[in-house]
């Protein structure tokens, strides 16, 4: 079992309309939809980077605004530098990429639910 993180509304798993199309628009490649990703590809990453686990069950929208203030004050050559685990999902481009989704989350207001 893998571990998949969603943005939502709120731990039940809802987006609206604008937000799916928020997420279409912004064109993020981390292959899982645009309005989630692979947790477990991310997870060193993001702990590193956060140091939020995204093992929550729920990460709320404050949580989540944290996480993406963190992400666009890294360098992304330097935080990837050292991660040996899914070393190509834990590239500079992934973190690119990573703070096109928060930034999304951050404007719509939304957190994150783990399904696994």
């Amino acid at each position: 079992m893998g571990l998949d993180n969603y943005a939502s509304t709120s731990p039940d798993l809802d987006l609206t309309d604008e937000d799916l199309k928020a997420f279409e628009a912004a064109d993020i490649h981390l292959g899982q939809g645009p309005d989630g990703f692979r947790g477990k590809l991310y997870q060193e990453l993001i702990s590193n980077i956060a140091g939020v686990s995204l093992y929550d069950d729920w990460i709320p929208p404050e949580v989540v605004r944290q996480m993406w203030v963190a992400l666009e004050r890294c360098d992304p050559e330097e935080v990837t530098k050292d991660i040996k685990v899914y070393k190509d999902s834990n590239s500079p481009f992934a973190v690119g990429e990573l703070r096109k989704f928060f930034r999304v989350c951050v404007e719509r207001n939304l957190g994150l639910v783990s399904s696994w």
